[in-house]
């Protein structure tokens, strides 16, 4: 059985109608009433009589204007006083298809759920880095024999939070161990590209034909080492051997550093599903700031030149999908280049420049449109845009644009221009790497004189080659409803930030 319910937007409006109605008709019925005294008719009225027009005119005018500002009282509801933020949120989705209107929405959203504290953000930054250093510190003077591997001593940091476009929380950290070789071992990278055309760059490390080291230290050849295939007496370093040796490696090296740091923070480490090792830092004072329960995540990874990494590929990571064959193979990663492209741009572009908050704001709007996927079509939206596809994207189209067009008042525009280009790219089916995309004179010479040979003579790479055609079509399409419906998704987004409130609050952060 339905229950009706009253609705106050169409009772009120056809209840003033009805009492102008009325005032109007009682108005015309008095004026309508013969003058006793008017005689035969060619007397002039009395004074009273000529003032019954307007006074009874000013009289609708009073009933009119109290039925508006009761209406207008009755409309707002109950607890409408006290929204604050919520209001002028509310105010900017109503108007949400003004430029001005989208913005404000933008910037408010921008605010309450995406930026970071610097403060809070520095201190976990600190943080994080003592820990890490005291940590490879013990890895590299703890020796190990010379046919095993070994920290080298350093440590690198990448990632979103090193980077200044990190969102939601400084509650995750990326950091790569650079290992060495034992003493007399010799691996050649050789690309792989053949194995996987059009790919990611992946390499392999290869010894020497029928090398006289394996044959010596046979324990560490079984160990680390595996035959490659269609190279009789050629062996390449295995990830798989490098990974089961860095987890119980880490654990001891955590057990010699633990005692200074647990009265401060209690530590654990952890291996993923996907053999990546984790970092948790859960504080007990006031030592870290706001109590930020951390993860770091410790990627192993040998250098190839100076200016890049050769790190595992993952078995079951959304951006680097293993094949078969690809067992012995190793992810190039940049983050020496991409740090001194950020550098050079950050110089290059105007001061108070947007182009931060456009990455930010990017990333948003895919979390907000994979929040209502299943779990199928959120791997697959998350698969195309992952969070290096999408600094793709938006480095090229720095490098594409005026310095100029990224002044703060060009915010909405800069993203709608991101957006666009992602749906291009995903219809294309083709994003091509940003240091090995093949384009000439894209990159200041600075950065692209700094690649080693082996890549810089690689084919153009495509950072979508594995991913379907019509998975990257169904993304294209939902990436433009994400963007058309924004107003509505953030009405559902995630809730208000509360890692920084939990525990004690740092007393830096209002003074923010």
């Amino acid at each position: 059985m339905s229950v009706y319910t009253l609705n106050l937007r169409v009772f009120w409006p056809l209840l003033s109608c009805v009492l102008v109605v009325l005032l109007l008709l009682h108005h015309l019925t008095y004026r309508n009433v013969p003058d006793p005294s008017a005689g035969d008719g060619c007397q002039d009225p009395p004074a009273d009589l000529l003032l019954l027009g307007p006074l009874s005119l000013l009289k609708c005018a009073l009933a009119l204007a109290v039925c508006y500002l009761f209406v207008r009282y009755c409309a707002r509801g109950p607890g409408a006083g006290g929204r604050g933020k919520r209001a002028s949120l509310g105010r900017a989705l109503l108007l949400e298809g003004h430029g001005r209107a989208r913005r404000e929405l933008l910037e408010e959203y921008y605010e309450r759920e995406v930026r970071l504290s610097p403060h809070v953000l520095g201190h976990s930054k600190a943080h994080v880095a003592k820990l890490v250093s005291e940590l490879v510190r013990v890895g590299r003077t703890d020796g190990p024999p010379e046919s095993s591997l070994a920290f080298r001593g350093d440590h690198v940091q990448i990632g979103s939070s090193y980077e200044e476009h990190k969102v939601g929380s400084p509650d995750c950290f990326d950091i790569l161990v650079p290992l060495r070789l034992p003493r007399g071992l010799v691996l050649e990278p050789v690309a792989a590209f053949a194995e996987r055309p059009g790919g990611p760059p992946l390499v392999a490390l290869e010894t020497a034909r029928r090398s006289d080291w394996t044959r010596r230290h046979r324990p560490f050849a079984e160990g680390f080492l595996r035959p490659a295939r269609g190279s009789p007496g050629v062996q390449r370093l295995s990830p798989d051997g490098v990974l089961r040796w860095f987890y119980p490696a880490a654990q001891r090296c955590l057990a010699a550093v633990r005692y200074p740091f647990e009265q401060r923070c209690a530590l654990s480490l952890s291996l993923g599903e996907d053999q990546r090792v984790q970092l948790r830092l859960t504080p007990r004072s006031d030592y870290v700031c706001c109590h930020i329960s951390m993860g770091v995540r410790l990627v192993p990874a040998f250098p190839l030149g100076d200016s890049a990494f050769l790190v595992p590929v993952a078995a079951s990571s959304s951006d680097q999908r293993r094949r078969p064959g690809e067992e012995d193979l190793w992810a190039v990663y940049f983050p020496k280049q991409e740090q001194r492209l950020l550098g050079l741009l950050k110089g290059r572009l105007p001061a108070g420049s947007c182009h931060l908050k456009v990455l930010q704001l990017a990333k948003e709007v895919r979390d907000l449109g994979g929040q209502t996927l299943d779990n199928q079509a959120r791997a697959e939206w998350k698969g195309a845009l992952t969070s290096y596809a999408l600094k793709t994207a938006w480095l090229r189209l720095l490098f594409g644009t005026p310095a100029e067009a990224w002044e703060e008042r060009h915010l909405v525009d800069r993203l709608e221009d991101l957006l666009r280009s992602l749906r291009e790219s995903l219809q294309s089916c083709t994003l091509r790497h940003l240091f090995l995309g093949g384009d000439v004179g894209l990159l200041p010479e600075s950065v692209s004189v700094a690649m080693p040979k082996l890549l810089k003579d690689a084919a153009p790479a495509n950072l979508w080659e594995g991913v379907s055609a019509a998975s990257l079509e169904l993304v294209a399409a939902r990436l433009s409803y994400t963007w058309a419906h924004l107003h509505r998704l953030i009405r559902l987004g995630r809730p208000q930030r509360s890692s920084l409130g939990r525990g004690l609050h740092c007393k830096h952060i209002e003074a923010e």
